[in-house]
């Protein structure tokens, strides 16, 4: 594993924990339960929240596992961009950055691609 692979993966891993953890679950950031009520219904937009973010969190754990990464690659690059995708069209009142979002997900695509199949030297042998 190079060194840029490691902190990479730390990186991304952290994101996925502090998505799922801090804004979800713990529910620091409640924009993330209205954007979840907008899309699925208030009815049970809680606890869907928390599942998602508990999703997310386990999501970092098999990051960090390391097991199947390429599996997880395609995974999360896939969440990433039918999520943001959803909620581009669905409720971009509610994003941090409005559409804007869309570009910074795409950035942590690219990240997240070329952190394993560029910088993951395991896979190029």
């Amino acid at each position: 594993m190079t060194r840029i692979h490691k902190i990479l993966t730390y990186c991304i891993a952290t994101v996925w924990i502090a998505n799922g953890l801090f804004c979800k679950v713990l529910n620091l950031v409640p924009r993330h339960e209205q954007i979840v009520a907008r899309i699925l219904g208030d009815d049970h937009s809680r606890l869907l929240t928390i599942l998602i973010g508990l999703s997310e969190i386990i999501m970092a754990v098999w990051i960090l596992s390391g097991y199947k990464t390429k599996l997880n690659t395609i995974a999360q690059i896939t969440i990433v961009a039918t999520m943001n995708t959803l909620e581009f069209i669905l409720v971009p009142d509610l994003l941090l950055w409005g559409k804007l979002n869309l570009l910074f997900a795409f950035i942590f695509i690219l990240v997240v691609y070329f952190n394993e199949f560029y910088f993951n030297k395991k896979q190029l042998k």
